[in-house]
């Protein structure tokens, strides 16, 4: 068990902030796509429209995430962790690291496969029109629609998975925040540097 008084061993500050946008935007983007089956009609390509955006702005954001850890690497976890639950985490983080990812791209190419994706420009919020992807754009119209359903699908199974996924990372950081005593969230919390 980590003692009060040893040094937290934080993620940098620009860590923290891409880790909590996207953690936030993913949050808004469920919230978004359970909400349109409750929306009268005229309401839901707004919803749509503001999801894809939302998507896209957190494929970019976690890559901009990859690029940073690349440079800055994570903290390490605290000595007290177990050898297994310190592997777990890697592995964990891995795959959530892979299902953010999936998740923005599965769905642009759904979007890509669309049938009316040639005649309504998806635009990022509005500002700008955003592209599809061509070769996707440029199938034959069967085999594209066959796709839009594959990509739908594969879309709906991984955010599934990175929901259990989700849990799983937020059940183990309060796990052990509150049951080992380790000051697990003042790891991607702001706050002094090396305070406890």
């Amino acid at each position: 068990m980590e003692l009060a008084h040893a040094p937290v061993r934080r993620y940098t500050f620009i860590a923290m902030v891409l880790h909590w946008l996207v953690a936030i935007l993913m949050l808004c983007n469920v919230a978004l796509i359970w909400s349109v089956d409750l929306l009268p009609d005229e309401r839901i390509r707004p919803v749509i429209d503001a999801h894809k955006s939302i998507g896209i702005t957190v494929l970019g954001l976690v890559l901009l995430r990859l690029l940073w850890r690349a440079a800055n690497p994570p903290p390490p976890l605290p000595d007290a962790y177990p050898r297994w639950e310190k592997a777990a985490a890697h592995s964990a983080h891995v795959a959530l690291y892979l299902l953010i990812l999936a998740m923005p791209l599965s769905g642009w190419m759904h979007d890509s496969a669309w049938k009316a994706a040639g005649e309504i420009p998806m635009y990022w919020f509005g500002l700008f029109q955003w592209p599809r992807i061509g070769w996707i754009m440029q199938l034959d119209p069967v085999f594209k629609e066959r796709l839009h359903d594959v990509f739908g699908a594969a879309h709906v199974w991984l955010a599934y998975l990175l929901y259990a996924l989700f849990v799983l990372h937020v059940g183990a950081a309060l796990k052990h925040q509150f049951w080992d005593r380790h000051a697990e969230l003042q790891r991607m919390l702001p706050g002094r540097a090396g305070s406890g």
